[in-house]
């Protein structure tokens, strides 16, 4: 399935949560790639935020936090061009954006490699998922 949307700026949260021990080991472990400090925020359009609550359902692998001030987050494994990273869902009540706003972990900074920069528009290839 491919998704469509532009590239938004984020609130800077993400490069906290991406650089906790916990969620770099089980990145690594989970979906094969250390992140980088940080997400690709992306506003789907309104017909590809339709499809979001049933690729949220989709989405098997998950983040468990060891301390429980954090929430579980699941993943959707998606690629953007040639590079594969993945969509976060954390916790409905701890979402800061927009119900069409996505959050992209990568192993590397999207903005930078693929040369893209907010107002851009952007497809999103989700994977198919498998149990992790």
């Amino acid at each position: 399935m491919k998704l469509s949307g532009r590239v938004v700026s984020g609130s800077g949260n993400a490069s906290f949560f991406t650089q906790l021990d916990w969620v770099q080991e089980q990145c690594a472990t989970k979906l094969g790639f250390n992140p980088y400090p940080g997400t690709l925020n992306v506003e789907l359009s309104p017909e590809s935020a339709a499809h979001l609550p049933a690729l949220e359902k989709e989405a098997k692998t998950e983040f468990v936090p060891p301390d429980p001030k954090y929430c579980v987050a699941r993943l959707l494994s998606v690629s953007l061009k040639s590079i594969a990273g993945a969509m976060i869902f954390p916790a409905e009540d701890v979402r800061i954006h927009g119900k069409s706003i996505v959050e992209i972990i990568a192993p590397v900074r999207l903005k930078d490699v693929l040369n893209i920069k907010d107002g851009d528009q952007v497809t999103l290839t989700v994977a198919q998922e498998k149990e992790s």
